[in-house]
């Protein structure tokens, strides 16, 4: 086994390895690979921290590091980073390559003076390697209540004390997102690797209608792309035949969903009422893909 920092004439391999390593785990199909393409070039990326493992001359697993922040209850901005996507060929998975790569990573990154890792990923893996909920930090999650202990939000000081006295809020780096902020070009790459079939399965991230947020959790939940195919973006109520079926703001499809506040609680077993429903989707929707760019 060997460890060494990715080449330019690697890039194409790894990004290859990375979609079959990603391809239908957390979603159906995966972007990871669109991820690493493009922040080879973002200003956030570290390059001496982008690493590739090899065993017998084959590249099996790849990660890389990015630049973060956290912004600090009384207004600072703190220096912070992250990782991924880590990838490991599907061939070698939990065989132990991964725990090896990431701790060798993790040696390299203390070198290099990066004094607090957050990121997203199990518990039940990434405490091997010394992360904790990042709530016992005192740091939050952007896309979660403060109050909340977001068990899949982790965080890691490298530097012992680095965030002594600090309470903040982590914000994901905007490179993470570029396949949602450029649909069109990935489309477009995404179309010069093997067509693979996407699947919405057991064990994926809970799926969420990016326009009303409705949970998809079975293919006929699921609008249609303009040549009948599944769309797993968006529900059959919002898309079909590859258009919105209705043409509204964000504002008024929040009130539309606030007149459905009882199906809510009773599907989530909260008791909410529409003012606090309305509330709760205040801070959701922004956050879908089909209204992230507006503003109501």
């Amino acid at each position: 086994m060997n460890i060494r920092l990715e080449e330019e004439k690697d890039y194409r391999e790894v990004e290859n390895l990375t979609r079959e390593a990603f391809w239908n785990v957390y979603r159906p199909g995966c972007t990871e690979h669109y991820v690493l393409n493009q922040y080879r070039t973002n200003p956030d990326f570290i390059p001496q921290l982008d690493f590739v493992m090899e065993e017998e001359g084959r590249i099996i697993g790849h990660v890389m590091y990015s630049k973060a922040e956290i912004v600090c209850e009384d207004g600072r901005v703190m220096p912070a980073w992250t990782f991924g996507p880590i990838s490991i060929h599907p061939d070698y998975k939990r065989k132990g390559y991964g725990l090896k790569l990431l701790n060798y990573s993790l040696e390299k990154a203390r070198q290099l003076g990066i004094g607090v890792l957050c990121m997203e990923g199990n518990i039940d893996f990434y405490r091997h390697a010394g992360f904790v909920v990042a709530s016992t930090l005192h740091i939050h999650y952007h896309a979660e209540p403060k109050e909340s202990e977001v068990p899949y939000f982790l965080a890691q000081e490298l530097i012992p004390g680095y965030l002594h006295g600090v309470e903040g809020t982590y914000h994901t780096p905007q490179g993470y997102y570029v396949a949602d902020n450029h649909p069109d070009a990935f489309a477009a790459y995404e179309a010069t690797f093997p067509a693979k079939e996407k699947r919405l399965q057991a064990g994926q991230l809970l799926q969420f209608c990016q326009g009303c947020g409705m949970p998809l959790t079975r293919e006929s939940d699921c609008g249609t792309h303009a040549d009948g195919s599944c769309c797993y973006d968006y529900c059959t109520y919002c898309y079909q035949q590859g258009a919105f079926t209705s043409q509204c703001t964000m504002d008024e499809m929040i009130e539309f969903c606030v007149g459905m506040v009882d199906q809510f609680n009773q599907g989530s077993g909260m008791n909410l009422t529409p003012e606090q429903y309305r509330e709760m989707l205040r801070g959701f929707f922004p956050m879908l893909k089909r209204w992230r760019h507006t503003k109501g």
